[in-house]
């Protein structure tokens, strides 16, 4: 949902959301979101948990490790305030995680987890911000219809590298953390028995 007002959102109108509400502005618009569906949340979690395994905790778990991986940070790029599902900064590029509320150090890496009151957010204005704020890569994960779509940026505009779904094999290496396979039918909930 899109608070539209005759004034720009301000960092005042976040704060005073109830907690089951995730708000984000967006070229000067305060868009209001529930907070994600177990769907959603299950998606990220075990997303999450796959990557900080191998990407974040890389020298405990025997994975090429060098990133740091953040579950729903706020971001605070220019004017714009965001809030992806899961963001990734590499070492060289963050070498110390900060200890702040929100960082302004556009990511290397962001996944949208879509559902569908974020979806069109998701796919058009935040891609478009992270599109300008250089992030290198961007996922959408869509729980719901069990997809994975992995984009690269390059000359200015998102590629699409590729796309996975059910038909996809079991383990797959998707742009940037393709050092590893991942399993994305683990992120996804568990079918109800026929």
């Amino acid at each position: 949902m899109a608070r539209r007002a005759d004034r720009r959102a301000a960092y005042a109108d976040l704060e005073e959301l109830p907690e089951h509400l995730v708000g984000e502005i967006m070229d000067g618009e305060l868009i209001v979101t529930p907070r994600p569906a177990t769907a959603h949340a299950f998606a990220g979690s075990m997303l999450g948990a796959d990557l900080v395994g191998e990407f974040g905790h890389g020298r405990r778990s025997g994975g090429p490790g060098g990133w740091w991986i953040l579950d729903e940070p706020e971001l605070h790029l220019q004017a714009d305030v965001l809030v992806p599902d899961l963001a990734a900064w590499r070492h060289e590029r963050m070498p110390r995680l900060p200890n702040v509320p929100a960082i302004e150090l556009a990511p290397d890496w962001v996944c949208e987890i879509v559902s569908p009151s974020t979806a069109r957010f998701d796919r058009t204005r935040k891609s478009r911000i992270y599109r300008r704020e250089r992030v290198a890569h961007m996922w959408i994960v869509d729980p719901l219809a069990r997809s994975l779509e992995v984009y690269r940026l390059g000359g200015g505009s998102w590629t699409v590298v590729d796309t996975y779904g059910d038909d996809a094999p079991d383990k797959i290496r998707a742009w940037p953390f393709e050092a590893v396979e991942l399993e994305p039918a683990r992120w996804w909930l568990p079918e109800e028995p026929a």
